[in-house]
């Protein structure tokens, strides 16, 4: 499945790796990068209302989709890395950066390690890593029980997926999701079917994660590192849920930040493509 409208180009990351990108519209730039367990086609709706007025950039992450899937190299730096050259590719020295989910992670540390290049940041539905590891604590943290299972080394986690595939990547796309007719079947089964090919590299996206992750934010923290453009995030209301504020957890990292809460279930981009795209209208004027 593809976006309507949108070409599709294989563009090189980093590291000899390639990426399937969707890029669509004319003007300023916007990347828009996936979560789990999605791939580019999460943008579908939100993609073609921001092409109206500018160019409109959708990869799929390496690990996922239609991208290379390496063995290892799933650091966010990375990650990151790989979203800045697919935009040199195209020809963009700068432009904003929109993340839902793990790509919202990615642009996260895309905006910290390449502040001149990222221009306005807008994360949907996450807190950055190592302020989600902190926050999860007791009985509450079961609700991230696959963050813990694809933290555990290599093999188990991967055969344990494997075994029931479907059942594993379909559970978040149902358990997560308030509007059950935001993602129809024929996307549900792109969703899956993609997951499904891609379990290695989901699972080390999701371990480095739980490690080499949370140094690199754990450094930035010491080092006083913070956002320095416009940052807005929308995420549900987690904080009341799980006993932490959440705004003072972004403030922390982000002195220019715009905080809000949605109603939507966590895939808002397709149950409120309208709220998002308001959002990210909204962040490009400030």
């Amino acid at each position: 499945m593809k976006i309507n409208g949108f070409d599709y180009h294989q563009l090189p990351g980093v590291d000899g790796v390639t990426l399937n990108v969707a890029v669509g519209g004319t003007g300023t730039p916007v990347v828009l990068l996936h979560g789990f367990p999605q791939t580019h086609l999460m943008w579908r709706h939100v993609a073609t209302k921001i092409a109206t007025e500018h160019t409109v950039i959708c990869p799929d992450l390496r690990g996922y989709g239609a991208s290379d899937k390496p063995l290892d190299g799933y650091a966010k730096r990375t990650m990151a890395a790989d979203v800045v050259g697919v935009a040199q590719a195209l020809g963009h020295k700068t432009f904003a950066l929109v993340g839902h989910d793990r790509g919202a992670l990615v642009a996260f540390r895309a905006a910290l390690d390449h502040p001149d290049v990222v221009t306005h940041l807008l994360s949907l539905d996450v807190l950055p890593t190592l302020d989600m590891w902190e926050v999860m604590h007791g009985t509450t943290a079961a609700i991230g029980f696959h963050l813990y299972l694809m933290a555990q080394p290599p093999g188990l986690p991967e055969q344990l997926i494997a075994g029931a595939s479907d059942a594993f990547f379909g559970h978040f796309l149902d358990i997560w999701t308030k509007d059950s007719t935001a993602i129809p079947a024929d996307v549900r089964t792109a969703y899956l079917d993609a997951s499904r090919a891609a379990i290695p590299s989901i699972v080390a996206d999701y371990r480095a994660s739980a490690t080499i992750d949370v140094t690199h934010d754990t450094e930035d923290l010491a080092a006083g590192n913070k956002l320095r453009m416009p940052v807005t995030v929308v995420q549900q209301d987690w904080g009341s849920a799980l006993g932490f504020d959440a705004a003072a957890r972004w403030r922390a990292w982000a002195p220019d930040l715009t905080h809000q809460t949605t109603t939507a279930g966590h895939f808002l981009a397709e149950e409120s493509p309208e709220e998002v795209t308001l959002a990210i209208q909204s962040l490009l004027t400030r």
